[in-house]
């Protein structure tokens, strides 16, 4: 197989930018690097369309060599024919290439093997090819010293060989398989459910394979790992009997034969062949719809992690409880802890008063700007404090509800011990909570991605793979925004392209040793820290305050000579990119030309471009672009809802059927993804993402079960 010929097929991208990325990636460059500082190679791929590419591109070589591995162990057992080789080349997965091995594996004992130890091959053979009387050929193969009493148990060997045979056909469990995909049927049995009613709809549940839904697939797996269901995948066994049968039966003249041939295929079916493509087109479903999970775990987390900041705010966090309190801390701009402490305005203290005047002070103290309710036990009550509190307060502050997901998981680790190690679990929550609403990025990423609640099935997938694409997302979303080398932690310098945990505590250790970096070209000193890894990290990490103003740039040191060339050719200098006087480059640039200034410079005009952009904006976050998070002054609860009300909210998940939105009542509405919008979707994330501010209409209000039922499509009908 050309691997390269084979995705430019697959991607419909051009054959000299896949084979270049073929070639980055094979030398070690990082997704992120080739992404933005190689698109003169790559025709300018986004980072996702190169992730995809490269899980494809490992997918194929390791089909490429599963292939070699079973054609040289074929070849050794010198079975080897022009059809099998043929087969081998043209298997298009793993699973036709294993089919194609399946006869020349070494089996353990069965009741084939058993048969053709005692000489039955030849008599299976025989019958396979109609050559006549099977009964009277059977009499030659009596052998009381093989275990072959008369002809009727040679025939019975003889079938358990042509049933292994059948079995063993690879594009006869190919074709089966196809006609499970195509025309099975999912048919569950409820064994027995659980206090909430989790699997009731599957109390009798059947549906056709290519309409059955990916978070169905996982729901059912699920609930057979629980014992509560039984699962199994229905295909009509007339159909498939004939299907084996027509694949051997070449006449009918020689009726025993015949008879025998389709005993045997009938046997092998219900033997060997349909539990076996059961498993596999079960495993099919499986993995498509872990595939589908996973994706919408990444669609899910990547706005999550690139939230705007709230920047320059004074912050006070608010980790909800019942019992043990509402745990308080207080952050300055930079995250930097100023006060802690515990307050009980909730039941079962009920200490209002008290909290009030704890809280006042704190604000009053450090000036307080914003405060972060963790959403968490108690949030409500919480949350209605606060509003009530505010009222009271004399300076301008608002609030906000973070999703505090993964915030006690990260309060128990190791991590947080050695951030923390002055403050228990319960105050880094707080620590936690008030900085996610600072900077989401710099606080999530300390967090396992599973924990932080935007997946569905999450701890159903393949570890390996989930951890895999999470991790894939983390690097891209760490990259896109940059790191500020001189105040990073290790969490987020180890995502950053080219670093990894040791290096990224080399840099620390070296700025804590050494003072801030002054240029990009001091991170060449840390300890194994090469010129590869320099090579692939340098454009992402930033120096604000640093001698060369480009440092503070997504400019990569390798083009600096270049960006140089470019300010000089239009008159500026790096005094005029430090005071932001460049807005009028990128009008000169088209005025002169912009191939023509690439080819002066020695750029191509992507990269060119995007220095340009850097230039005219230095420091600049992607974040500041996106729709600011609302802040709060007021609460309301479920009870002031009312069907037909409309409401604000902001988009917490999306799932394949639908999306929960948050609109500041503590329950999270459900919006289907039939009432999302008159336009046909595919899918609820074709429209939405996390984070998205959304006008809602209430449709459905269940308040005993606290249940919303939302609708955005019915908010422009109802203006009309």
């Amino acid at each position: 197989m050309d691997i390269s010929a084979q995705l430019t097929q697959e991607f419909g991208l051009k054959p000299e930018h896949v084979q270049n990325v073929l070639n980055l990636l094979d030398e070690g460059n990082t997704i992120p690097f080739i992404a933005r500082y190689r698109k003169e190679m790559t025709g300018a791929i986004d980072d996702q369309v190169l992730r995809n590419l490269n899980d494809r591109y490992e997918y194929l070589k390791n089909l490429e060599k599963r292939k070699e591995e079973v054609a040289k162990a074929i070849t050794e057992q010198e079975k080897m024919t022009e059809e099998i080789q043929a087969a081998i080349d043209a298997a298009q997965t793993m699973t036709e290439i294993e089919d194609v091995y399946r006869p020349f594996k070494q089996k353990k004992k069965t009741r084939a093997s058993v048969a053709a130890e005692k000489g039955l091959k030849p008599l299976a053979d025989f019958i396979l090819e109609q050559a006549g009387e099977p009964y009277a050929e059977a009499e030659k193969y009596i052998d009381e010293e093989k275990g072959v009493k008369n002809a009727g148990e040679a025939i019975a060997g003889a079938k358990d060989i042509i049933a292994e045979v059948v079995s063993d056909n690879a594009e006869l469990r190919k074709k089966l398989r196809g006609l499970l995909e195509k025309h099975g049927e999912m048919q569950v049995k409820l064994v027995k459910d659980d206090d909430r009613g989790t699997y009731a709809m599957y109390a009798d549940y059947a549906e056709l394979i290519p309409e059955i839904k990916n978070h169905r697939i996982l729901a059912i797996n699920r609930g057979e790992k629980e014992d509560c269901l039984k699962a199994k995948i229905y295909f009509d066994p007339d159909i498939a009997k004939r299907v084996c049968v027509s694949k051997y039966l070449r006449h009918r003249k020689q009726a025993e034969c015949a008879t025998l041939i389709e005993e045997a295929a009938s046997d092998g079916y219900d033997r060997l062949i349909e539990p076996s493509v059961q498993r596999e087109v079960r495993a099919l479903l499986t993995d498509r719809a872990g595939e589908q999970a996973i994706k919408m775990f990444e669609v899910n987390l990547r706005p999550l992690l690139l939230q705007p900041p709230v920047k320059g705010k004074v912050t006070l966090g608010l980790d909800p409880g019942y019992r043990t309190g509402c745990k308080v801390a207080v952050v300055d701009e930079t995250g930097k802890v100023l006060d802690t402490s515990v307050i009980y305005p909730v039941p079962p203290k009920n200490d209002i008063e008290g909290s009030k005047k704890i809280v006042k002070y704190l604000v009053q103290k450090h000036n307080v700007d914003i405060i972060s309710i963790g959403n968490g036990t108690a949030s409500k009550e919480t949350e209605i404090f606060v509003a009530e509190l505010l009222k009271e307060v004399e300076r301008n502050v608002s609030y906000a509800v973070v999703n505090e997901a993964g915030a006690s998981v990260y309060s128990a680790s190791p991590l947080a011990v050695e951030e923390f190690p002055d403050y228990d679990l319960t105050l880094r929550s707080a620590i936690s909570i008030a900085r996610r609403l600072q900077d989401p990025l710099s606080e999530l990423i300390k967090i396992d991605p599973k924990s932080i609640g935007v997946g569905q099935y999450q701890h159903d997938m393949d570890k390996k793979r989930l951890d895999g694409v999470l991790g894939g997302v983390l690097e891209d979303c760490v990259n896109s925004v940059g790191v500020d080398l001189n105040t990073a932690s290790v969490s987020l310098l180890k995502y950053v392209a080219g670093l990894n945990a040791g290096i990224a505590k080399n840099i620390v250790a070296y700025r804590e040793e050494n003072g801030k970096f002054k240029s990009r070209s001091q991170l060449l000193k840390v300890s194994k820290l090469g010129a590869k890894a320099y090579e692939q990290c340098a454009g992402f990490l930033r120096i604000t305050d640093g001698k060369n103003i480009m440092d503070n740039t997504a400019v990569h040191p390798e083009s600096y000579e270049k960006a140089e060339k470019l300010l000089a050719l239009f008159g500026y200098s790096d005094d005029d990119v430090r005071a932001r006087k460049l807005n009028e480059l990128p009008s000169k640039v088209k005025e002169f030309g912009e191939d023509k200034a690439a080819e002066y410079c020695g750029l191509d005009r992507a990269t060119m471009n995007d220095i340009i952009s850097e230039l005219v904006k230095p420091g600049r976050d992607i974040r500041d672009s996106l729709p600011a998070r609302q802040l709060r002054k007021d609460i309301m609860g479920i009870e002031d809802l009312a069907v037909g009300m409309e409401v604000d909210g902001v988009v917490r998940n999306v799932i394949d059927f639908g999306a929960f939105v948050d609109i500041g009542v503590h329950q999270d509405g459900l919006v289907h993804i039939s009432e999302i919008t008159d336009k046909y979707i595919r899918h609820p994330s074709d429209v939405l993402k996390v984070g998205q501010a959304v006008k809602a209409v209430i449709i459905s209000l269940d308040k005993g079960k606290q249940r919303i039922g939302l609708s955005l499509k019915q908010v422009k009908k109802q203006a009309n």
